[in-house]
């Protein structure tokens, strides 16, 4: 088992172990003689587990000793290694010879992915869609003698984690957020009078990874000849992971995809019309007073897409003047992403635009994996060819700390 694996294992048997005494307390008593033996038989499962870290630590440390290129008169911090990490150069060093070297060989020793036979790359380098790249196709407009910088096709802005969302990396087992949702009381007193008793009162957020995967198909052809197959790999793969996370935190609805904003039970909702109505002054004022009326601290911001940024240009005053869209958003911090839906239905209304305005660091996300990156040249669509298909793999999970830090417009006809 690698590190990684061993460090969830360790951390299911300690969580077994907090739940034989947590049942014992909550039944007021001692645990009985085969819950002790349960209880000495997990014990001795977690040290034996911390002496098999311990020594898969040393020999991944050695075996990055071994395969990486030296690196002297560089600095060795994670975020330099990370810098000079190469997709192009580990895919093409693991197709090859199944090892790679130099920053990629030492990221990949030092992050040893749970998935065989895949390349763990991080995340920073990137940060689903099924496509193929052939170099007779549309990859061929990268196959030349001279390359210029490659056009790009065109995308939505991602906004969540630029809003100033709160980002947890390097998660192993499942995470609980514990939360404060009951204080307890204070009140005045006579002179040497006893205080009211009360209690605080908490529970949890829980986290725990989802997979979102993406797919490329490359030519022979491809991988020889086109020397910008590197910011292809980085910008379009890594894009659509990073465009699925950002759906996921706005819309998400749960099951294999986490549950974003619009989708959390408990999230204010202010309502325009029956089957839905124009936006107004007072629709962005009621989401900015839902968020006071909850006490929110915090950075806040809107966040909505480009069809409501439009009908907020139209706004006018009883002179025919355009408010102006800082105006109409009460000079509050306002992005547009076309990542926020403009096709929800209410009632008859149809095609209708989201707003969300929130405390944005209380939305939290979490990865528990590097870009896993599997290299399959055996897949019977490229097998014969002499190709490969790339299948791109991100853990991570998203979870509101109090919904009520939130507040979304759902029916804005635009």
């Amino acid at each position: 088992m690698n590190v990684h694996a061993l460090k969830e294992a360790r951390a299911a048997k300690v969580d077994a172990l907090k739940a034989l005494t947590a049942k014992a307390a909550a039944e007021n008593r001692d645990m009985n003689d085969a819950e002790s033996r349960e209880f000495d038989t997990g014990r001795s499962g977690v040290e034996r587990l911390d002496r098999d870290i311990r020594n898969a630590e040393f020999l991944a440390d050695a075996e990055r000793r071994a395969e990486a290129e030296p690196m002297t008169g560089q600095r060795r911090d994670m975020a330099d290694l990370e810098r000079r990490f190469r997709v192009g150069k580990a895919v093409a060093e693991f197709s090859e010879n199944g090892r790679m070297t130099g920053a990629e060989g030492e990221y990949a020793a030092e992050h040893r992915s749970g998935r065989p036979g895949a390349i763990a790359m991080p995340v920073a380098v990137f940060l689903g869609e099924r496509r193929a790249v052939t170099a007779g196709g549309d990859g061929g407009n990268l196959v030349a003698t001279n390359l210029g910088p490659m056009i790009d096709r065109l995308r939505p802005t991602l906004a969540v984690e630029a809003m100033g969302a709160t980002v947890l990396s390097g998660l192993t087992a499942n995470l609980d957020l514990p939360r404060l949702t009951g204080s307890g009381s204070v009140g005045w007193v006579a002179e040497h009078g006893a205080a009211t008793r009360s209690d605080a009162t908490f529970d949890k957020v829980s986290m725990g990874p989802k997979t979102v995967a993406a797919e490329y198909e490359l030519s022979r052809r491809m991988m020889i000849q086109a020397a910008q197959v590197e910011a292809i790999l980085r910008g379009d793969i890594g894009f659509l992971l990073a465009q699925a996370l950002d759906s996921a935190a706005i819309k998400g609805g749960g099951s294999n995809e986490p549950t974003g904003i619009i989708g959390t039970a408990g999230v204010p909702v202010v309502a325009i019309g029956t089957n839905g109505g124009a936006l107004t002054l007072d629709t962005t004022a009621d989401m900015i007073g839902a968020i006071d009326a909850a006490n929110v601290n915090g950075e806040r911001g809107f966040l909505t897409n480009a069809k409501v940024r439009k009908a907020a240009m139209k706004l006018k005053d009883g002179q025919n003047r355009p408010y102006g869209v800082p105006a109409v958003f009460h000079n509050e911090a306002v992005t547009f992403s076309n990542q926020v839906p403009a096709n929800l239905a209410k009632g008859t209304g149809t095609n209708l635009s989201a707003i969300l305005y929130g405390a944005w660091a209380d939305l939290v996300i979490g990865y528990w994996s590097s870009v896993d990156i599997v290299v399959n040249p055996y897949h019977a669509d490229v097998a014969s060819k002499g190709g490969a298909l790339l299948h791109a793999f991100l853990d991570a999970d998203i979870a509101i700390r109090h919904p009520e830090s939130f507040v979304v417009c759902k029916d804005v006809v635009a």
